[in-house]
């Protein structure tokens, strides 16, 4: 929106400014430079010196055939005929003559010592009336050249504004796969990425709550047929030993209900918390070595050895869900790897790499998107845990992308497992 308000205001002053000197010009070349009686004035002035080397008993009869030849309003009369204060009388002396106006339109007196005590009277018609017209329509010129020259700003402005309108509306009504086609030449670019990118995460929400009801309503019905089938052999039976041995059972299901649903319940609010992240900063090299020491127990229990090698560096990001991606790749690890781990941290001039490889049997190459896709469990070989939803790699994304960088899988160069890399922005936006 600033390239909008910078162009609008430079646009509006620029028309201002051109207008003006247009209009001025034109109006300069319309209009007279110099008085518009100073013609009047030197044809009276004449017609006096003309009029003074005709005898006084002749000048009446002249003044009339002047009149007659040049087409004028022409008087001679005497001063005394005027009732006019001393000081107007003295102005009729003047070069210009005396000028008065009526209704109708002017009077121009002129006399001097030649003709004194007798003047001339010259009647002149209104010419401002024509002048206020041309000031009117000159006025209307302006004024629409400005809205003229506001609307090639106004117009793209509003067309893009449309089209965020339409595809706003296309959105609303189901089809979570509009987006805006962002032009270069726009003035709510910034405006646009941001629909298309609210647009985006909407449509990403969407799918995994379809795809939690779907895996939710698939993977309860065995703890429910487990359970159904505890109920009724249960009551089937009069052995008290039985009984007892089929109620552990279905307290083990409820219990496995019941991690289940925490799971999926977690994950489908896991999103919230995109807008309450925390960064702070913290050394790298420290970190990573605080997060393996606390899955110690874990790696021990599997016999499994570490090896990390980290950079002495700094890192702004949260540092707990941080610790969260990193946990989950590294309990990933323990449990596909066979006998060895290796952590690898470096930095580039965008991100910082966190690399987590195994020796265990790797992920195949057509899985290597979707093991990032909730749920999604490979059917080739089994992990150790019993616990596993599916959902550990999907949060590692998640992390990701709050910190405006990625993760990816790929087999591993030096262990020939899996190598798991995780990006995070080194600068955020």
């Amino acid at each position: 929106m600033k390239k909008f308000y910078l162009s609008f205001i430079s646009c509006a002053l620029l028309s201002i400014v051109m207008l003006g000197w247009l209009i001025d010009t034109f109006s300069q070349h319309t209009h007279q430079t110099k008085d518009e009686f100073s013609v009047q004035s030197k044809l009276i002035a004449g017609f006096s010196k003309q009029l003074a080397n005709v005898p006084t008993s002749q000048r009446e009869h002249f003044v009339t055939q002047l009149a007659n030849d040049f087409k004028l309003q022409l008087d001679y009369k005497a001063n005394s005929t005027l009732a006019l204060p001393p000081s107007l009388l003295l102005q009729m002396h003047s070069a210009d003559g005396l000028i008065l106006q009526d209704k109708k339109g002017f009077y121009m007196l002129y006399s001097d010592e030649l003709l004194h005590p007798y003047h001339l009277n010259m009647r002149l018609d209104k010419v401002r009336e024509t002048q206020q017209r041309n000031d009117v329509l000159l006025t209307l010129i302006f004024y629409s050249g400005l809205c003229l020259l506001m609307g090639f700003i106004v117009y793209p402005l509003s067309r893009r504004l449309t089209v965020l309108n339409n595809t706003a509306k296309a959105f609303a009504t189901g089809n979570t796969q509009a987006r805006i086609k962002v032009s270069h030449f726009t003035y709510i670019k910034d405006v646009e990425l941001t629909f298309n990118k609210m647009a985006s995460q909407i449509e990403k929400l969407v799918a995994e709550n379809k795809l939690i009801a779907s895996s939710l309503s698939h993977d309860i019905r065995t703890p429910i047929a487990c359970l159904r089938f505890g109920v009724d052999a249960a009551l089937a039976t009069q052995d008290v030993k039985k009984i007892k041995q089929y109620l552990f059972r279905m307290e083990t299901d409820l219990d496995q209900m019941e991690s289940m649903l925490k799971s999926y319940l977690a994950f489908a609010t896991l999103e919230q918390n995109a807008n309450k992240l925390t960064y702070s900063t913290t050394n790298i090299n420290d970190y990573i070595e605080q997060i393996v020491q606390q899955l110690s127990p874990k790696v021990n229990a599997e016999d499994l050895k570490i090896t990390v090698s980290a950079c002495d560096a700094d890192i702004e990001a949260d540092l707990h869900w941080l610790a969260r991606a990193i946990t989950n790749l590294i309990s990933n690890a323990c449990d596909f790897a066979r006998t060895q781990i290796h952590i690898n941290i470096k930095i580039n001039d965008y991100f910082l790499v966190i690399s987590v490889e195994d020796d265990g049997p790797g992920v195949d190459k057509e899985n290597f998107k979707n093991v990032f896709s909730p749920f999604f469990k490979e059917q080739t070989h089994r992990n150790r845990s019993n616990q596993s939803y599916g959902l550990g790699l999907a949060i590692v994304n998640k992390v990701a992308d709050w910190h405006q960088g990625k993760v990816c899988v790929e087999q591993s160069k030096r262990l020939k497992g899996a190598c798991f890399k995780l990006y995070i922005a080194l600068n955020k936006t």
